[in-house]
């Protein structure tokens, strides 16, 4: 977004997100956030973020001189920030600028809310924002983290954590994961799909996954889920069991599992779960008010369990999405 047009979007209430680039950054986790939080979306009809890049320095070397950003605002546009994301850099134990460690806590007493990606768990807990929080960062950092930040309390094993306003995520991919998960927060599930869609990546990975998934190279070249999931995906409402999914997909009940391990990194049932939760969302957000009919259409059975599920998953209740991300509400 041009910067002009970015002061005008801030102006009419649109959430800024700012993306603070410093030496040595990771482009991966760069690329990222500007894919999720930085393009425009004809396809939803409005602009979900107002988003900038900004840098301590005019030129900024990005990871092993990849390439070198230039034409960026200076650390004043973090000032600024709804949401700040924070550099993350492969050089954990090298300290971070003490401009870039005051932009943050600035902008964290001020209530702004934190994201970071990788290795920019270091980056906040060295800000001295994290102690006594919860947080994620790459597994093979963890040890060094724990070592050097003991108050955090640091969650090795899972794809992000969101404690609130500050969110972490552990490896480069799942700074995808953390992003739509956050655009979910804020927007809706409707809204995270179509995101999602035009990423061609899976829309919800929960964040409690493990980070390392095995991936070994298929013996067969029709090991593919796609099939069996596209099948599920369109009888949500139907009784479906792990049983249904492997007779769909010519496998036993045991073999499914192990596929939907290696390729997903989750169990059927999780998978099953978690497409109904999706679809329940977006039964509530295209205007259906009766939780016994949502729950009924999404294969969740009950109100009761629509509720237990949509507030562990979530965190909110039916009637508190309905408020948040119902038809009216943007």
């Amino acid at each position: 977004m041009a910067k002009e047009s970015s002061h005008q979007a801030h102006a009419a209430g649109v959430h800024r997100v700012v993306v603070i680039v410093d030496e040595n950054s990771n482009p991966f986790e760069l690329g990222c956030a500007t894919e999720i939080f930085g393009l425009r979306r004809p396809e939803i009809g409005r602009d979900l973020y107002d988003f900038r890049l900004c840098s301590p320095e005019p030129s900024t070397p990005m990871r092993d001189g990849f390439f070198t950003l230039t034409a960026v605002a200076g650390l004043e546009a973090a000032d600024t920030a709804d949401t700040l994301i924070v550099p993350n850099r492969p050089d954990v134990e090298v300290p971070r600028r003490p401009a870039v460690l005051d932009t943050i806590r600035r902008a964290h007493a001020r209530g702004a809310r934190m994201i970071g990606f990788c290795s920019g768990a270091f980056t906040l807990a060295e800000a001295g924002v994290l102690d006594g929080r919860r947080a994620t960062a790459h597994w093979q950092w963890a040890d060094a983290f724990r070592a050097r930040f003991p108050a955090v309390h640091l969650e090795s094993d899972v794809l992000f954590v969101d404690d609130g306003d500050i969110l972490t995520a552990a490896g480069s991919a799942a700074a995808l994961d953390l992003g739509l998960h956050v655009v979910r927060r804020d927007h809706g599930a409707e809204v995270a799909n179509s995101v999602s869609r035009r990423l061609v990546f899976a829309a919800h990975r929960d964040g409690g996954q493990r980070q390392f998934v095995e991936r070994p190279l298929p013996d067969l070249p029709d090991e593919s889920l796609a099939p069996v999931l596209a099948w599920a995906q369109e009888r949500l409402d139907s009784p479906l069991t792990i049983s249904d999914l492997a007779a769909r997909a010519a496998v036993s009940p045991a073999t499914l599992h192990r596929r939907f391990r290696a390729q997903l990194g989750t169990t059927p049932l999780m998978w099953l779960t978690g497409e109904r939760l999706a679809l329940a969302c977006r039964l509530i957000e295209r205007g259906e008010s009766r939780f016994e009919v949502v729950a009924r259409r999404s294969g969740l059975g009950t109100a009761t369990n629509l509720r237990t599920l949509m507030r562990r998953e979530t965190g909110i209740t039916p009637s508190a999405y309905k408020r948040r991300f119902g038809p009216g509400v943007h």
